[in-house]
């Protein structure tokens, strides 16, 4: 697996990561335990040494699950989670935003305890929180940075205002925010203000939180507790207008003998050196596909093609739900 770094930071992953919280939630019952470890060191056997997961993916249980499964290969990987929310205390229920300073060197600690390490490599605030100013949070990240317990400060779904005035206080080092074939907003602001800064970036659903692999179409049941459910995206409707790019996807993968998921990663890779995309499965055969994206050399006439052919296609609904969309994009 080559590598690559994250900006100006020194950071140094493999270019493809693992995102890992379909394992413990999000799109359905969690994978079984043992079958989640196995899967994460598999990944790792293949050269992945990025590994992705945050305290609200359960809540709590993604971050203990990698820790176990990283415990043997620590000092050869690179972790990162994510703070930012309030929990109950007896449900374990999201309530929230918190990204108070006191409540983030509480996070801090409890991930750190769950993760069985005693640094973070990369750690994100998961969303911008509108009631405490970004420089009070970079503030605090680098106070961690200083007391050993944090490497590296990210931030995910941030605009380009705040990463620019959370990057005067404290270096970041990554942005975590939706990027793929069918959300390319990142395009307009965002990727330049990268670029300018000297910030690594990393897409999380680079395959269109699974359409862009072809496998789900306007039949596809999603577990009552999948999130796509509530996607507009991912109404049947939708997912039958959609269904238009896979198929344009399926076309060139086929010219190439990969597949579209491969081809839809692909391209991520070859728009910037400092891309690391960090698709997330639970299944082997998924894993391998997604990783041999890595081997998908892509031309100037192939992107060229692409660029072309896909303009045409006019992406259906939403990406997210109205109350959920009111925390991005700050």
């Amino acid at each position: 697996m080559q590598t690559r770094t994250l900006g100006k930071s020194g950071l140094e992953v493999s270019a493809l990561g693992l995102g890992c919280m379909g394992l413990s939630y999000g799109y359905g019952p969690a994978t079984d335990k043992d079958q989640a470890i196995a899967l994460i060191r598999a990944a790792y056997e293949r050269g992945v040494t990025f590994f992705d997961t945050a305290e609200v993916y359960g809540p709590f249980t993604n971050e203990s699950l990698l820790g176990e499964a990283l415990a043997p290969f620590r000092r050869h990987i690179k972790i990162a989670t994510k703070f930012g929310f309030d929990f109950d205390p007896e449900t374990g229920a999201q309530r929230g935003m918190n990204s108070r300073p006191e409540h983030i060197r509480q996070a801090v600690d409890d991930s750190l305890k769950r993760l069985n390490t005693d640094v973070i490599d990369l750690l994100y605030q998961h969303r911008v929180d509108p009631n405490v100013p970004i420089e009070e949070v970079a503030g605090a990240v680098k106070d961690l940075i200083a007391a050993g317990k944090v490497k590296h400060f990210g931030l995910s779904e941030a605009g380009a205002a705040t990463i620019r005035r959370a990057h005067a206080v404290q270096p970041v080092t990554a942005l975590q925010s939706e990027y793929s074939l069918w959300w390319r907003e990142p395009e307009e602001t965002i990727l330049p203000t990268l670029e300018e800064l000297g910030i690594g970036f990393v897409p999380f659903s680079p395959l269109g939180k699974g359409f862009l692999t072809g496998a789900i179409d306007a039949n596809t049941a999603f577990d009552s507790t999948d999130f796509r459910n509530v996607v507009p995206r991912f109404s049947t409707a939708a997912r039958q207008a959609n269904r238009a790019l896979v198929d344009l996807l399926g076309r060139i993968a086929q010219d190439r003998d990969v597949t579209p998921a491969q081809i839809a990663l692909a391209w991520l890779l070859a728009q910037k050196p400092w891309i690391v995309p960090i698709p997330g499965t639970t299944k082997l055969h998924r894993l391998e596909e997604n990783l041999g994206a890595a081997n998908v050399a892509l031309s100037k006439d192939d992107l060229a093609n692409i660029e072309r052919t896909v303009s045409t296609i006019e992406v259906t609904g939403d990406r997210y739900s109205a109350h959920l969309q009111q925390r991005v994009d700050r």
